[in-house]
């Protein structure tokens, strides 16, 4: 087996291994560098609920090698329907790496409706841009 063979293999391994460990959890998060097309390893993140005026802390969690954090939501808290904000710190991210960026953080916020479903967040992320969508 060829080298990059193997390596697609270990990588494909790896994503269905933090995909069974996400199972149990109802969010998951996944960052993407547009520059290189490589995994942003290293990136805090934080999930708020909307409650009443203001924002509670839920959870933090740091993206790991393949830039993902696999279980974001709390383990033994109810996920309830409303309003969630999940925050990437990615102008620490940037200042670590040593590169500008325009976006010294970056909030998304999305409602949660059917709270039996998996809610992915991946971010597509370049120093002046960034795109996000509803994964699965």
């Amino acid at each position: 087996m060829t080298t990059l063979r193997m390596t697609l293999a270990a990588l494909g391994l790896s994503a269905v291994s933090s995909l069974a460990l996400a199972a149990g959890n109802p969010l998951s998060v996944h960052v993407l560098n547009l520059e290189n097309g490589l995994p942003s390893p290293g990136i805090n993140v934080t999930l708020e609920k909307h409650v009443g005026e203001n924002w509670q802390p839920l959870a933090q969690g740091t993206t790991n090698e393949q830039g993902r954090i696999a279980e974001l939501f709390p383990a033994k808290q109810p996920f309830e329907a409303g309003e969630y904000r999940v925050v990437f710190k990615t102008g620490e991210y940037y200042q670590k790496i040593r590169h500008e960026t325009f976006f010294p953080e970056i909030p998304v916020i999305f409602q949660v409706k059917q709270t039996d479903q998996h809610y992915h967040i991946p971010l597509l992320l370049s120093p002046y841009g960034f795109s996000t969508y509803r994964g699965s």
